[in-house]
């Protein structure tokens, strides 16, 4: 085969991959989008029923219209936190390289999510090694890594169990965190779905399934790497290897 042929087909390849990979993105947000606008449409034409009979405005009519109007606020609230997620997931930003003292950065995370996390009896053990070194990396995006693997694994857990956060030195070149927790754990068939665009494992409503999605792109961007590891009933670690110094050009 001529080789400018074969650059062709791989361009046809590319392009087509690219093309799916647009279509499974679109699908999933018309999903997750059309959710809460179906429920804010049902919520507001029962108002608009409940209006038209104007004497029958009683205190259970009130309180059904307070109700859906709640409801309401809360599915808009929805959509918007959707896009947010949606335009940081598009813009991936090019990191800015600095020194960063990672378990500092996981401290900061782990102390906001430990004020809510005793309210339902779930405790965060710290295995930090003290002798962590600095490593080169963008702070402000380990930092939305961090706090969106410790708010899954308290989700996971749900009520009464631990999160235990560790940080070792992987080798000569990297260093490693991993966040284990003792929730429900994810359905072996699920696990490799996790990191894709839209997919949770959260109750309808509760996740807009980009945050891992968000995760993985800063972590590959940064020239690190994250894996996870979990069994139903006994929980899951996700584990994030960070280079020491960036790899020339990435």
């Amino acid at each position: 085969m001529p080789e400018n042929h074969k650059w062709f087909l791989d361009d046809r390849l590319l392009q087509s991959q690219k093309l799916a990979a647009i279509g499974e993105l679109s699908a999933g947000l018309a999903h997750e989008i059309n959710n809460p606008l179906a429920i804010i449409r049902q919520e507001a034409e029962w108002m608009q029923r409940i209006l038209q009979h104007k004497e029958a405005l009683t205190s259970p009519a009130l309180d059904e219209l307070k109700g859906a109007l709640d409801q309401i606020v809360q599915q808009v609230d929805r959509c918007k936190d959707i896009t947010h997620r949606l335009l940081d997931f598009a813009r991936m930003r090019e990191p800015v390289i600095q020194a960063v003292e990672l378990n500092k950065i996981i401290e900061d995370m782990a102390l906001l999510v430990e004020r809510e996390a005793r309210h339902h009896n779930i405790e965060i053990i710290r295995e930090y090694d003290r002798h962590l070194p600095l490593i080169h990396s963008d702070g402000p995006q380990l930092r939305q890594v961090v706090l969106n693997l410790l708010n899954n694994a308290t989700h996971a857990i749900n009520r009464d169990g631990v999160v235990t956060i560790t940080t070792r030195r992987r080798d000569a070149e990297a260093v490693e965190l991993r966040v284990r927790d003792t929730g429900c754990g994810i359905p072996a068939d699920r696990v490799e779905k996790i990191f894709d665009p839209f997919f949770t494992t959260k109750p309808e409503g509760q996740g807009t399934g980009l945050g891992l999605s968000i995760c993985l792109g800063i972590i590959q961007r940064l020239g690190g790497r994250i894996a996870v590891d979990s069994a139903v009933g006994q929980g899951t670690t996700f584990t994030i290897s960070l280079p020491l110094e960036p790899k020339a050009g990435g």
